[in-house]
């Protein structure tokens, strides 16, 4: 069994047989939200999102927990990455995802914001990979920064995005309310937004809906008892929402429990496709072009090549 195989585990016991990869058909599938510089390995985790069929990787950044590193150690992964898929002779199908950068401050830090962080921000957003802005929003679960200055930061960050023309990557927990109101009183950016790691249900939903957002369904969708979100993504509309990961956190099954990656975008997809009741390709073409639309991604190589 290679490094490159995907196995699902049971507790601390491996389950002997090799996971079925599902099928895309040559359809293209962007993973909008990982954080390769949490992983073990992240040349490893690129070259199995390409086994998989992953056209494209979007990496977050935090500013104030060394993103500069972020920005200097992309082309080397990439270059691992293309190492291992070569000294595995996958063969010429298989493409090294594209890979692009959400640069930004979590909530968790919002404590930490200072001029000098706003400074870097715009000096990151000048970067061609820089396609978003995030994560930005509220998080009232852990109230790592003060509740009254992460609502101060999140605000300014908006306007951030709206004058940068970029999209804005939005993390809100237990904090839905305020975080509406202040889109609501700030303005969500022409670029597009949006809200991360979408676990509610649609009636929460509609709300950031009605004023542009897109949510983005990873892990959480395909767990069987997440009764709220199943029905969000059954019935989002076409065209407003994305899926992702949020790498190295909540992989989705039949990998739960382990460290997440990248690859495992395409259980999420296989879910919501499930629940959609529209086929794996159909449903990545789908998000692809929404993701495509708000970060503007040009088409990666060969990823509409079926």
């Amino acid at each position: 069994m290679s490094s490159l195989d995907f196995v699902a585990y049971k507790g601390k016991k491996k389950i002997a047989e090799v996971q079925a990869i599902p099928d895309l058909q040559g359809a293209p599938l962007i993973e909008t939200h990982a954080h390769l510089d949490m992983l073990e390995d992240p040349s490893l985790a690129l070259a199995r999102a390409a086994v998989v069929g992953i056209s494209t990787v979007l990496t977050l950044t935090n500013l104030v927990e060394g993103a500069q590193a972020t920005y200097e150690m992309l082309d080397v992964w990439r270059e691992g990455a293309q190492n291992i898929l070569d000294n595995a002779h996958v063969g010429p199908a298989v493409h090294l995802p594209d890979t692009y950068i959400i640069t930004g401050v979590h909530p968790h830090n919002a404590r930490l914001w200072t001029e000098a962080v706003e400074a870097d921000l715009r000096r990151f957003a000048k970067d061609p990979r820089t396609v978003g802005i995030g994560e930005a929003g509220l998080d009232y679960y852990y109230d790592h920064s003060p509740r009254e200055v992460q609502r101060e930061v999140f605000a300014r960050k908006l306007e951030l995005a709206s004058e940068l023309d970029l999209p804005v990557v939005v993390h809100l927990r237990d904090a839905h309310e305020d975080g509406l109101r202040i889109m609501q009183e700030v303005g969500v950016p022409a670029a597009g937004a949006i809200l991360h790691c979408f676990n509610k249900d649609l009636e929460l939903a509609q709300p950031f809906i009605d004023l542009g957002c897109n949510l983005g369904f990873g892990g959480p969708v395909t767990f069987k008892n997440a009764t709220d979100v199943k029905t969000a993504a059954r019935n989002a509309p076409t065209g407003r929402f994305v899926v992702e990961t949020d790498c190295p956190f909540m992989a989705p099954q039949p990998f739960r429990g382990q460290k997440c990656e990248p690859a495992h975008t395409l259980w999420v997809a296989q879910e919501v496709a499930r629940l959609r009741e529209v086929t794996l390709p159909v449903l990545a073409r789908e998000t692809t072009a929404t993701a495509r639309s708000i970060f503007k991604l040009p088409v990666a190589v060969d990823a509409d090549a079926a």
